[in-house]
């Protein structure tokens, strides 16, 4: 994922389209991101993406928020963003 994908996502909004799935973004290090999370540390979104990679193919950074995908949480109903923990409602999963 790159910062243009990242940008059309957070314009596009926090569910897909068609179906109205909620989304979320994945880090680098595996962690889930809410929409709201990426946008309060865009400046710290942009810094990990821009930041150049090791010969292991580690950031220079910390790169907790290196974006890598941005997904439908489908049935996780404890999925909740690693930065503000709040919960990340899901497709399915709700009853």
């Amino acid at each position: 994922m790159d910062l243009k994908q990242v940008k059309q996502a957070l314009r596009s909004g926090p569910y897909a389209w068609p179906g109205g799935y909620p989304l979320y973004f994945i880090a680098a290090d595996g962690e889930a991101l809410s929409f709201d999370a990426v946008r309060a540390q865009w400046r710290n979104v942009v810094g990990d993406m821009l930041a150049p990679l090791d010969w292991r193919g580690a950031s220079s950074r910390f790169a907790q928020f290196r974006l890598v995908g941005c997904e439908v949480n489908w049935e996780d109903t404890d999925l909740y963003c690693a930065h503000t923990g709040e919960r990340i409602p899901s497709a399915y999963g709700e009853d």
